[in-house]
């Protein structure tokens, strides 16, 4: 397997229409260029080295390289080695699609995938038009119907709904305050949140959005100690995550409130701390402590390539496993690397992973979903909801 690297620090830019469509032209020449010819098939693979969601860069790479070497021992894709090409995808999101179509322009790449945040996919969604397959990874706000798109990671319906009704069921949990990042996850998955936590029996009692890097939080924690919620839901991302928590906790809330995350793992738990981590919950379509025979075979294949001191596997990084695997299986079995061929293939499509058997439905990857409590610096799982 061949990996290239092309990790530079992206810096925001606009540049003026004259000159974007002209980088869409040089696009559109290279996908019209001679690739099936190449024994080496190249994928643009984002994922985030910056901004608060680089502390899932590291893991996102080592699970995408276990995956590439997986399918070139096992003869490619179509007969193709796979070679990854690497970008940073923690800038503003313009630059970042940007940045893509000349990485696409430059190594002839035939593939997306990507592990970064929904406002980064809606601006390649734009960029790329549906000409190339494009795999997004990690969990997301649901409801994306993109021509040559095809999903990985969980939606609220599969995500949030049944961990909302087991808090209400098991834990009282009745009165909600809503809190995340402002962008579109975020904002898209609390009205979610609103109806499922209304079906529930209970009511939202409060709702804020915080800016990406915010240290001071206690305006935020303010409110939400006046407004008295029996649980918190916290839709934010890497350190923003892992800052807001440690205030949270520190502010004395954790003792009285519940917190539940859906965009939390390993890595975030460790940055919170044990002492922090009081009643705090987590749902997700991974956890490095599944018992499962798929993901012990996969921590062994993981942990074997390389070492005990790899970044701590994740629902976040090993979803970059999964997307490799998923377009892999797609080519396979459409026979094609064509997006309308990949699409038409996609439908029922079944196969096992680090996550165990997975089924894809509207392109979205179907898997089991997980509720975890935190136990110290360890997520002790409660609940097990099997995928459709």
């Amino acid at each position: 397997m061949i990996v290239t690297s092309r990790m530079t620090a992206l810096r925001p830019r606009s540049l003026p229409p004259r000159v974007l469509g002209e980088r869409y032209d040089e696009f559109d020449l290279s996908l019209r260029g001679e690739r099936s010819g190449s024994d080496r098939l190249r994928i643009a693979f984002l994922i985030p080295l910056s901004g608060p969601a680089g502390l899932w860069g590291p893991s996102c790479q080592t699970s995408a390289m276990l995956a590439s070497r997986e399918v070139n021992a096992a003869g490619g894709i179509l007969g193709r080695e796979i070679e990854l090409v690497f970008t940073d995808a923690g800038a503003d999101p313009q630059h970042v699609a940007e940045d893509t179509l000349d990485l696409i322009a430059e190594h002839r790449a035939e593939a997306v995938i990507g592990m970064h945040i929904s406002a980064v996919r809606v601006a390649l969604v734009r960029a790329l038009r549906g000409r190339l397959p494009y795999v997004y990874t990690p969990v997301y706000e649901g409801g994306e119907r993109s021509p040559g798109l095809f999903m990985v990671g969980e939606t609220p319906a599969r995500q949030l709904k049944p961990a909302i009704h087991w808090l209400a069921e098991h834990r009282g949990a009745r009165r909600w305050y809503l809190i995340g990042n402002d962008y579109v996850w975020p904002h898209v998955s609390h009205r979610a949140a609103r109806r499922y936590v209304k079906d529930s029996g209970g009511e939202v009692v409060g709702v804020d959005y915080i800016p990406f890097g915010c240290e001071d939080h206690e305006m935020y924690l303010a409110r939400i100690r006046k407004a008295k919620p029996d649980v918190v839901l916290v839709s934010m991302v890497g350190t923003d995550c892992v800052t807001f928590n440690r205030a949270f906790a520190s502010a004395g809330l954790g003792r009285h409130m519940l917190r539940l995350s859906v965009a939390s793992e390993e890595n975030t738990l460790f940055g919170i701390g044990a002492r922090h981590a009081e009643n705090f919950y987590f749902t997700a379509g991974y956890l490095a402590v599944l018992d499962t025979p798929a993901n012990q075979a996969f921590l062994d294949r993981y942990y074997a390539a390389f070492g005990r001191d790899a970044p701590m596997p994740n629902t976040i990084g090993q979803s970059c496993y999964e997307g490799i695997r998923l377009y892999a299986e797609l080519a396979r079995r459409a026979g094609s690397l064509g997006v309308a061929e990949l699409s038409r293939a996609s439908e029922g499509l079944s196969y096992t992973g680090g996550r165990g058997r997975m089924t894809m439905h509207a392109r979205h990857l179907l898997s089991d979903i997980y509720l975890a409590q935190a136990d110290g610096l360890k997520f002790k799982i409660l609940a097990h909801f099997p995928a459709p």
